[in-house]
């Protein structure tokens, strides 16, 4: 699958962008399990462009994750142009308009899936940031509003005439939130038409790797996302890839050097906030991860282990974790 002259190979894994996840280390991290393409955190075109420095930082990126794709959102397309010059210095692969993100604080004022609702906007935005890089400009977005706006066939024609290079689809509506079932069936409509030259990105409800081939089967989409499986899971990738590859999971990565990657987390998350702010961010990869499931009388220890406020306590409580009964 090309994104312009960008290679990503056959059936790529890309690692969804998502807030408070997907920061540097943890981009880092999902590379090194072999996603093919990672995505910051999303990034406020307004604070941007007011030169916030906590938004400014979600623009670092290291060489050595690349290919990797800055996400955007907002609602004023002056704003968005300005805020994608900004983006382009970082030197991105990919600059991605985020059409998708449902949370109240994004999409109540009008960004992210708000723009599902001003689809005239929405494709103002995007001509705007077309035109205003060189780099390839992609879209992720939802089915549409709610049920009875499920418009995402013809909009994916909308938005590729804007001259977006490639269009991520999360097969829920904005309603939906993250509750029900992810349709892929219209992903698969967008896919299978005619009229649609560029490559189609599906995510939802990936949740391991027999799914993942099911879809590319089903779907025949140029990639697939994943994103909240990977918290507290980066070896996903490695899984997926090896399923794809061979018909079945070869690496088997034991319970402890799974216990070891989630620590490096631990270190990482720390070492980039300070132990305080590092704890508290990777709870969410300690409270997802699916390795401790099916251990035995584990719900005193998976408390003391998300109370935890000091990085010797944690390290304690998770090397003290054992692999009784273990079902990865």
């Amino acid at each position: 699958m090309k994104i312009g002259s960008l290679d990503l190979g056959h059936q790529p894994l890309l690692l969804a962008p998502m807030e408070d996840v997907t920061d540097v280390a943890f981009r880092m991290m999902c590379k090194r399990f072999g996603a093919d393409m990672v995505y910051t955190e999303f990034v406020s075109s307004e604070a941007l462009i007011r030169h916030v420095n906590s938004t400014r930082q979600k623009l670092h990126i290291k060489e050595e994750e690349r290919p990797v794709a800055i996400q955007i959102y907002g609602r004023d397309a002056g704003a968005m142009a300005e805020a994608a010059v900004l983006c382009e210095e970082a030197k991105p692969d990919i600059l991605d308009i985020n059409f998708g993100c449902p949370v109240k604080k994004v999409a109540g004022k009008g960004a992210g899936a708000g723009l599902l609702r001003d689809i005239p906007r929405m494709l103002e935005i995007t001509k705007r940031v077309v035109e205003t890089v060189r780099i390839p400009v992609t879209v992720k977005t939802r089915l549409g509003w709610d049920d009875s706006s499920k418009v995402i066939v013809s909009l994916a024609e909308a938005l590729q005439d804007c001259g977006i290079q490639a269009l991520a689809i999360h097969g829920r509506t904005r309603a939906q939130m993250y509750t029900g079932q992810a349709d892929w069936s219209l992903i698969k409509a967008v896919k299978s038409n005619p009229n649609m030259s560029i490559p189609i990105i599906g995510n939802g409800d990936v949740v391991d790797a027999e799914t993942c081939k099911r879809r590319f089967e089903e779907t025949g989409v140029d990639a697939i996302m994943v994103g909240r499986a990977s918290i507290g899971r980066p070896w996903i990738f490695q899984e997926i890839r090896e399923f794809l590859t061979y018909g079945e999971l070869r690496s088997n990565t034991r319970f402890e050097d799974k216990k070891e990657i989630l620590k490096q987390q631990i270190y990482d998350s720390v070492q980039r906030l300070d132990e305080r702010r590092g704890i508290l961010h990777v709870r969410r990869h300690l409270a997802a991860t699916p390795i401790f499931k099916g251990i035995p009388n584990f719900r005193e220890t998976r408390i003391a282990m998300l109370r935890a406020e000091n990085l010797s306590d944690l390290i304690a409580i998770v090397d003290g974790i054992h692999e009784e009964r273990f079902n990865p």
